[in-house]
């Protein structure tokens, strides 16, 4: 059963950081807007069921079961798999992908998407960044400098709430924060020691974080719960749910439909322009059709290309966008799970309050002025100082009333940081669509092939060991250094996939994320990233969807599009 609804002026796929910054933006524009989303609604407020429950109230304590391992195969690889948030998960079985080569693809289908579970770090890319390509003569060159996205990132830093300090660092710009979360009585006294040893150039500062510490309008500072990642009734932490919904939705133009997935862009030739989408029920699988003037892809990279690889394909056999040869390659991701942690003495007598949504953020070092390393690009590095807790009686094997009272108290102060890399974008870290593998609405899966090379291979000797250096240099004893492993998809970063450029022959989308065929089409999630730089990607995409939302406005006022 296929039917034609009304037409819009725009229609938004996908819900989650980017999608919700688009509704926001073009309601506010004057734009009648349709949100597709393929998941579940989740109200804000009424729908986090778990957000005050403690451990007790699970069945299962919040852990997982062996039945939940076998139903998530993928998702069982970390920390996401728990009873905690399942809901906010994919089903590894009702959506399943094929992995040429390990990829954890961890996806959030439902209203909000990942803007529900993220973890808020927000920090902005610089020249460093944006010029990287150009300046190395790898990949292409990104179309767009700092400079011109620098007043978007101001814009959705003050909407958004992102608490920081301003450090006037060049690779790390500073922005229009709310008052930082402070470093805790430990981390200031590594901090200052860094500081004295390598005279600034590695520097301890508080982590940028999408938590307010001031109110803004229906919305609360942040309560120090350790408990965002159930939702926030606070409104506390940024997501689609507490800040840009409700401010679309107050402007009456915002129509938002969950269970809606979208199957297809339609493309008319003679007018050279998408006219519409394709929408299969989640429920019933029957199909509508919505038309409209714009389409904004907010469906997450990998989704958001997905759809164009299966849309246009009368005329272009890899879909829409694919003219250039570009889409579908170039898959980045940030490569992590390693660094150094070790003990901090004589601070027994210090404790802190609450448990702070951040911890602190070393700013990248390496490869910037005189710095050359026998790899490009760099990393940064986050971590926290804290007090062990009662947990810590696992490995202490004790028993009786004096090691029943000693658990009651805070155990030794550690600290620690966890590296966060750059990974390149290599043309053949791909993906493509698997005709051969259905998922539960019987539509084709994509099928990933990604991996890490010699450049990333070379950086995480530093990683590793560069954190090493720094805590043994500020005086923390008994310094380890730890890899746990990585296989990409695991920082859930993915970017790349259908990239800005400066030449449509080379790149799927120009400087306003238009796709080069067109240009009614933007893309402003991370399939759109040229490179990835270091810093957690989120608060770019926030960015780059603002500006490319008021592009389109201006454009369809001077009929343009």
């Amino acid at each position: 059963m296929s039917k034609t609804e009304v037409r819009f002026d725009a229609i938004v796929v996908g819900s989650g950081i980017a999608g919700g910054w688009a509704a926001k933006e073009l309601t506010e524009r004057g734009l009648t807007v349709l949100l597709l989303e393929r998941g579940k609604n989740v109200e804000h407020i009424k729908d986090y069921v778990n957000a005050r429950k403690g451990p007790w109230e699970y069945p299962h304590r919040g852990n997982r079961t062996y039945a939940m391992e076998e139903a998530y195969p993928v998702l069982r690889r970390d920390y996401p798999l728990n009873e905690k948030n399942l809901d906010w998960w994919a089903s590894d079985q009702d959506s399943p992908y094929t992995e040429v080569k390990r990829f954890d693809w961890y996806r959030g289908y439902q209203v909000g998407g990942r803007s529900l579970t993220w973890g808020r770090q927000s920090y902005r890319l610089s020249d460093l960044d944006f010029e990287a390509n150009a300046r190395e003569g790898i990949s292409v060159d990104w179309p767009i400098r700092y400079e011109e996205l620098a007043p978007w990132y101001d814009h959705v830093e003050r909407f958004a709430g992102i608490s920081g300090s301003r450090e006037g660092l060049p690779q790390l710009p500073d922005g229009e924060f709310q008052p930082a979360m402070p470093l805790n009585c430990a981390e200031e006294q590594v901090a200052g020691r860094l500081a004295a040893r390598f005279g600034g150039v590695r520097r301890i500062i508080p982590g940028r974080v999408a938590n307010l510490t001031q109110p803004l309008p229906g919305r609360a500072p942040c309560q120090y719960r350790g408990a965002c990642w159930l939702g926030c009734p606070y409104g506390a932490y940024f997501s689609s749910q507490s800040s840009t919904l409700p401010a679309a939705m107050a402007t009456g133009r915002l129509v938002l439909r969950p269970f809606a997935i979208v199957t297809e862009l339609n493309y008319d030739k003679d007018a050279q322009r998408v006219v519409g989408v394709r929408v299969q029920d989640a429920v019933t699988n029957n199909t509508t059709e919505y038309q409209s003037r714009i389409v904004f892809l907010c469906a997450s990279t990998l989704n958001s290309t997905w759809l164009l690889m299966r849309s246009a394909t009368d005329l272009w056999p890899g879909g829409l966008g694919s003219s250039s040869g570009a889409l579908g390659h170039n898959l980045m991701d940030h490569h992590f799970r390693l660094g150094a942690r070790g003990r901090i003495e004589g601070m027994d007598h210090k404790h802190y309050f609450g448990s702070r949504p951040t911890g602190f953020y070393i700013p990248r070092y390496r490869n910037i002025g005189d710095d050359k390393r026998d790899y490009v690009r760099g990393f940064g590095y986050q971590g926290r100082a804290a007090r062990e807790d009662w947990t810590r009686a696992v490995r202490e094997l004790g028993v009786g009333g004096d090691f029943k009272d000693a658990m009651t108290e805070p155990g030794p102060w550690t600290i620690g940081a966890t590296a966060f890399g750059e990974m390149l974008p290599y043309h053949d870290n791909r993906v493509r669509i698997d005709e051969t593998v259905r998922d539960k609405w019987g539509l084709p899966v994509l099928a990933i092939d990604c991996e890490t090379r010699e450049n990333e291979a070379l950086m995480r000797h530093d990683m590793m060991n560069d954190m090493a250096e720094s805590l043994e240099a500020a005086g923390v004893r008994d310094v380890a250094t730890y890899d746990a492993g990585y296989a990409p998809g695991q920082g859930i970063h993915e970017m790349g996939t259908a990239r800005m450029g400066r030449d449509p022959r080379t790149s799927v989308l120009n400087n306003f994320n238009q796709v080069w065929d067109a240009k009614n089409v933007f893309v402003t999630d991370g399939a759109c990233m040229t490179s990835a730089g270091n810093q957690n990607p989120s608060l770019t995409y926030m960015a780059l969807t603002a500006r490319a939302a008021d592009h389109a406005v201006a454009e369809l006022k001077r009929r343009n599009l």
